[in-house]
Order: structure tokens, then sequence, then C-alpha cells
């Protein structure tokens, strides 16, 4: 152990030092705390070392450092955002090769932060199992482009430790655009001309459809659109509705999305086109690794009839920020007399998650620190030997949790209120804890059908056309935004005409294709509704139970052939006869209590199995809800 590492307090401020030189960035805040290494403004946030680091975790932690400070040196978000494409598997490509350049071009200039980067990434490696792994579900492609990027503009080969990941992806990259990864290490000092022979790369993939127009255009004109289809909302699909008209009160004109953190970009929009589960073709399913379809799937497998009217959405653009502010006053003022029910319940699972990632110590060692408060049968018995202590640190892995509300007009009244509720303790609750949430919600544009509908008709009605209405999906907070910043856009909830149908088997699609973007070891899914999915304009359309084959294939994928831990909240009705893991509650005086439960037994992960719920639901994990409104 070098001197640097043994003391260290010495070893963060020359971490600090290195880290604002390496970002050229005099003004950096650079902090340590947590696991997760981040940046937030002006501040980075790093994991600390420890009392007395290893070699082996100092260089971890110095690569994590060099990697954010390589992104703040060489790294233009505004381009990289302008650049984006539309489809979420070729915007994870962009992510992932813009870190990989970045860092190449450290690696390859320093070879300091070349080893420093490399221990990063063996550690990242050995943590996603990428040594062994043999399915690409757990081998994203994104990542495999990302060491071919590495290996090229840095000269480094990929670790030993990726040996699986490039096992199962090198030879078919290489083949397709092995020519324009060449190219695109070429570029790897001009992050636009980068960016550009990185839309060659996807084309080779065969991804061309995911691309779009010109990346700038493109943003406009959906700008345009959807500016469009709001006015056009308000004017003629929403009146002809007896509830479907506006509060008087409430404006129509769009605000603008909340400031986000810088590092959110690189994970905010991962999906912001709605992508059916539809068969696209050996060649092209084999170049989406996070897709599997269930095994269950017949002729009448399901489809959209277009995609073209479809809408993901800052729940900011949605309403203005005058307006929001009023409805959640409104909401709070629902919620009056639940403060101290709410305040409590947040403080206990608080309480039950930070007791998890808290230091143990091991008591009656041969070595480490001597234990004073045994030092006094020592002195009545001087035979005895002295007891020593050490520290040790429980494993809480890197987390984040998505809530997916129901914004049905079934949810109307009560049950919407009792999501946001539940949407409100969580998101305050788990950040304070260090578990990052994102809150998502679902709906339709129209009533019994939109835009969609009206074109099926005009094409003469074919047959069987599959989801005949427009969709929603709203994002209220996206999972590096704070909560303070966030907290206002739950309000939209309480906007009259805001809840229409609810088509839930793309919408946890949706929200299950976010997740497998994110970084985060344990990807929790929790989805909040009352029921089926319905909608009237889809189902007349086609063979009964449409939506609900499709919300049942949608679960088993996810269930059974995903990472991601799916759960549900089924609000005044049973959701057991779709989720295998679900509780149901009635009110927000039960809520509390269920979400505690529920959260602890998932980050318990040693815990005893036992049924999950009373309707007989295979069992994952024990959570008894019997008494959940009593102790509460």
């Amino acid at each position: 152990m070098s001197k640097s590492t043994a003391d260290p307090e010495a070893f963060k401020r020359a971490l600090s030092i290195t880290t604002r030189a390496l970002a050229k960035e005099k003004e950096l805040e650079v902090r340590f705390g947590g696991e997760i290494a981040g940046l937030n403004g002006g501040r980075m946030v790093l994991p600390n070392p420890g009392n007395e680091p290893s070699e082996k975790a100092a260089a971890t932690v110095r690569g994590r450092a060099d990697a954010l400070a390589l992104r703040l040196a060489h790294h233009d978000e505004g381009a990289h955002v302008k650049a984006l494409p539309p489809g979420a598997t070729a915007r994870a490509i962009f992510h992932a090769a813009e870190q990989a350049r970045v860092e190449g071009l450290g690696a390859r200039e320093l070879e300091g932060v070349a080893q420093n980067l490399d221990a990063a990434l063996i550690q990242r490696c050995k943590q996603k199992g990428w040594q062994r792994v043999e399915d690409r579900q757990a081998a994203p492609m994104e990542e495999a482009i990302a060491m071919l990027v590495r290996e090229r503009v840095s000269g480094r080969p990929a670790p030993a430790e990726a040996l699986g990941l490039m096992t199962i992806w090198r030879e078919q990259l290489e083949g397709l655009a092995g020519l324009s990864l060449d190219a695109l290490a070429g570029n790897a000092d001009d992050q636009t001309a980068f960016a550009d022979a990185l839309r060659t790369v996807i084309q080779d993939l065969d991804l061309a459809d995911e691309l779009g127009g010109d990346p700038e255009q493109s943003e406009n004109q959906d700008d345009e659109d959807e500016g469009v289809d709001r006015e056009q909302r308000t004017g003629e699909d929403e009146q002809p509705d007896g509830d479907d008209g506006g509060d008087p009160d409430t404006p129509d004109a769009s605000g603008t999305a909340a400031d986000e953190e810088e590092i959110s970009a690189d994970t905010d929009d991962l999906d912001t086109r709605v992508e059916a589960m539809d068969d696209e073709g050996a060649a092209q399913t084999s170049m989406r690794p996070n897709w599997r379809p269930s095994d269950d799937r017949t002729d009448q497998a399901y489809r959209v009839f277009t995609r073209e009217f479809d809408e993901v959405i800052q729940a900011t653009d949605l309403c203005d920020t005058e307006e929001l502010e009023r409805l959640r006053r409104y909401l709070d003022n629902t919620l009056k007399g639940l403060d101290q029910v709410v305040g409590r319940l947040a403080n206990r699972l608080q309480r039950r998650l930070m007791a998890q990632q808290e230091r143990a110590w091991k008591f009656d060692l041969e070595e480490g620190v001597l234990d004073g408060s045994r030092l006094a049968r020592v002195i009545a018995d001087p035979t005895l030997p002295l007891s020593y202590k050490q520290e040790s640190d429980t494993e809480f892995r890197d987390t984040i949790v998505t809530l997916l509300l129901d914004n049905s007009g079934s949810m109307r009244g009560r049950p919407i209120t009792v999501a946001a509720a539940c949407a409100d303790i969580l998101a305050r609750t788990l950040e304070r804890c260090g578990v990052k949430t994102e809150i998502l919600g679902f709906t339709t544009k129209a009533w019994k059908g939109g835009k969609s509908k009206e074109k099926w008709l005009a094409d003469g009605k074919p047959p069987q056309p599959g989801r005949l209405n427009d969709l929603r999906h709203i994002i209220y907070k996206a999972a590096d935004t704070p909560w303070r910043r966030a907290r206002v856009n739950l309000g939209l909830m309480m906007r009259e005409g805001l809840l229409k149908e609810n088509i839930d088997g793309e919408a946890l699609n949706w929200a299950w294709k976010r997740l497998a973007g994110r970084p985060e070891q344990r990807r929790i899914l929790m989805v909040i509704s009352d029921g089926a999915p319905v909608d009237d304009g889809t189902q007349s359309a086609n063979t009964s139970g449409y939506l609900e084959k499709h919300l049942r294939e949608t679960i088993a994928m996810i269930e059974k052939r995903s990472e991601v831990e799916l759960l549900a909240i089924g609000i005044g009705h049973d959701v057991t006869r779709w989720y295998r893991r679900a509780v149901t509650i009635n009110d927000v005086d039960q809520l509390g209590g269920a979400i505690t439960d529920q959260l602890a037994a998932l980050f318990d992960e040693d815990g005893p199995a036992m049924p999950v719920s009373s309707s007989g639901a295979a069992p994952l994990r024990r959570i008894d809800f019997s008494s959940v409104a009593g102790r509460v």
C-alpha cells in the first residue's frame, strides 16, 4: 500500500486536484460518498474509497473519476443531444460509444489515466458478469460496440474480464461494421464527425430504421408536430366527449422541460418513441439483445396500426409551470391530514433501506482494531488474549426503481390521488437512501381511438389492424432528476382531461426498455394500476382479449427473461391475475405499509421465500400484508 492510499484524506485531496486538472475545470467540486459516480451541475460525486483502500480499490476510484473528468474535457452535451437518433437501440449505442470515445482519448494521451480506466472497466465487467456471459439478453450490444470503439481509439485491447461479452458479439459486429468502426476511430478527435461516422456504423448493423432523418431537422419537426397535435386535441379530440373538457382555469400552453442534471442527458431520453413488440425479422431481431418474444406467440401477434401519432412527453410540456404549481397545491390539499402518516411511513422505509447500507463489525478476531469494550475481562484475567474487531461493508448494490403509473380514466378521483401519494412517498424516501427513482405515466391522447383510428377508417378498415389509439407516455420524473425539481410534476395527474384509455402492455415495454438502458446493477419496475388494459377502439376492431393477451406476453417476457424485477400494486383491484408479485390496496392508509414491506423484501435478497399474495400467485419472496392497515 502506497503512502497516499494509506492516508485516506491525502488520497482524496490528491484525487480531487488531479481530477480538476484532467477536466480542465478549476472550480469543479469533488465530493465522496455512496457507491455511485456521477456529475451534478458543477459537482462530481465519487464513491468513498474507504479508510484504507487497497491499490486495486484506489485505482478503480481513480478510473471512475478520470472517466467523468474526460467527459467534462472532451464532451459537448449540446452537440451530443442534437446528434441523438430517435430509436432506443441507436440512442443506447450513441451514449455508450461517446463515453468510449472520451475515455479512449484520455487513455491514448496519458498512460496513468489508461491504467486507471482499465481498473474501473475491469471492476464493471466483473459486476456485470461479462466474463462468462453466454446469453445476448445479458450482454448488451451497445457495450460490445463501446469496447470495439475503445480498442480502436485507445489502442488497448478489451480486458479479459469482458471475454464472454466480446465472444458473443465481436465476430458479428466486425463482420457487419468493421470498416465503419475503423473510420469512426479516425474521427475520435471531432465529436461532430464522430457522431456522423457512428450513424454509418448503425446503418451497417441493419438498424437504419432507428436513425430517422437528419437529427436536428427531425427534432424540430417532432416539436412542431407535437404542438399541432396539442392544438388539434384541444379543439377537436376532447370537446366531443362530455367529460373531456379542459379545466377553464387550465391554460394549454406548453412549458419547457425542467432543467436536468448534466449526467442525466445520457439516460433520460433512452426511449423517445414507443415501440411495439412486433416481429421485425431474424436479422433485425439478432441486433436487439434486450428484446425477446414470448413462447406462446401465435400468428395473431400484437401489432400497431401506426405510431405516427404516439408521443413520449415531459410532464412540463403538457402544462405550464403556474398551472402545475396550482394542481400540486390541489393534490397537497387532497392529502391534507395524511402528512403525519406519510412522513412516518417514509421514515420507516428509509430506516429499513439505510439499515442494509450500514457497515457491520466483526468481533473476537485475532487482528484488527483493539476492542475496548472487552478490555475489562483481560484486566480481570490477564491470561485471556486481547480481542480485536474489524469493520466490514454490507453488500448493497447500485439500484434504480421505476414507478409506472396508470393514468387511465378509471383511475379518476381517489385512485389517482392514491397513486400520486405513492409516487411522492417513494421518490423522496428512496432519494434519501441514495436509490434513484423514475416516475412514468401512461394513457392515450383520445377516447375510443384517436387519429390512428381515423387513419384506419380512411384506409378502408383493413381487418386485424392492431392497436388503434394514440399513445401518450409521460415522464414525471427522470431517474437523474432531483425530487425537489420534479415534485410539482405530479400535480399533472389532477388535471381534468388527462386520464383516458390505458394500453398497459406497450407502456410496460416502454418502461422496461428505459430501465434496460440504465447502468445500475439492480433494476426494479413497480406498476401501479387498477385493472386490465382498456381501449374501445382497439378492442372493437381485433380479437377478444387482444390487449390483455399482449400484456400477459410482456409481463412473461420481463419476469422470465429479464434481469428487471417486476412487481405491481393494484389500486382497489386485484392484479395478481397478471403479475406474479402483487398486492392490492384500497386507500392511502394502506399504501405506505405495502410499499415499505414490498421494497424492504426486494432489497433483502436473502430473505425467506413465502407467498406474495393471497390469490395463490407464484411466490418469489415472502411478503405478509395481512396486518398492513393495522400497523399503519
